[in-house]
């Protein structure tokens, strides 16, 4: 789809990790003003990520969200005070076999389940960086045998490569049961089929009763490649891999210099006139 000047943006859809907030998970002025600038211009501002709800609820009050917030890539939708407008679970005949390929290609695996965040190992990689994230701490479990609505499925491995082979596997193996991608250069996601972002803009578009055409999407990762097919302006950020930056229509500057705020400012807000 292409933006064109008859459909002026009326949405804006930003992902958080490695888009909205910086390398150290953290909202900078610039992009909390940029969010307040596209409100006062009239343009809906809405946050989607593969985070769980809890892990996006800092965000609520310096951006004065009144969107539905996208968690799980979708998986988990809910209103600005956490109740749930809509989840999507994984078929829990792909739950064990995705565990098991996943430790097969040498990843270690997290569950979320609900509002709990299940680990084997609470030494593992990333998960003190993930707990400081989300601001909370994960459940530690011997076992995820018998753990039933789960969200979503993590693979994880400093090893880049063996995670995005990883995924590849994941989409072979299970096909259009699961939507498998990488949420981070070190994480691979596994969730419903109809949990990926391009799915949110539709029910954003839905809910909002605003065209695709009519959003604009910001992301870094792989898995925001479906929502910046589904809207109308895409923007890749400039720490973004080169096939995702290929993807989108726009680049902004790095996550480190304020591209999130200054891809608002130079993409829509200029635009709109404001």
């Amino acid at each position: 789809m292409t933006a064109t000047n008859e459909l002026p943006i009326r949405v804006v859809l930003a992902d958080v990790d490695g888009t909205l907030v910086t390398q150290e998970k953290a909202l900078t002025e610039r992009a909390v003003t940029a969010v307040q600038r596209l409100r006062e211009a009239g343009i809906e501002f809405a946050v989607t990520s593969g985070r769980p709800p809890r892990g996006m609820s800092m965000l609520v009050e310096p951006l004065a969200l009144t969107t539905p917030i996208s968690a799980f890539n979708g998986g988990l939708i809910v209103r600005p005070d956490m109740t749930v407008l809509e989840q999507k679970t994984i078929s829990e005949g792909v739950v064990t076999p995705a565990i098991e390929l996943l430790g097969e290609q040498g990843l270690d695996v997290w569950l979320y389940s609900g509002a709990d965040w299940l680990v084997r190992d609470p030494k593992a990689p990333h998960v003190d960086r993930e707990a400081k994230t989300v601001a909370f701490e994960p459940k530690v479990v011997d076992s995820f045998d018998g753990v039933t609505d789960v969200a979503k499925i993590v693979g994880i491995s400093d090893d880049h490569k063996l995670v995005a082979a990883a995924a590849d596997r994941a989409r072979d193996r299970f096909g259009d049961h699961v939507s498998a991608a990488m949420s981070q250069p070190y994480y691979l996601d596994i969730t419903h089929p109809k949990a990926n972002k391009g799915e949110v803009v539709g029910y954003l578009s839905k809910q909002l009763g605003i065209p695709p055409e009519q959003f604009a999407t910001i992301g870094d990762m792989p898995n925001d490649v479906l929502m910046f097919a589904r809207s109308g302006l895409s923007i890749a950020m400039g720490n973004a891999d080169r096939e995702v930056q290929r993807a989108a229509r726009r680049v902004a500057a790095s996550n480190g210099d304020e591209g999130f705020a200054k891809a608002i400012e130079r993409f829509v807000l200029a635009q709109a006139g404001s």
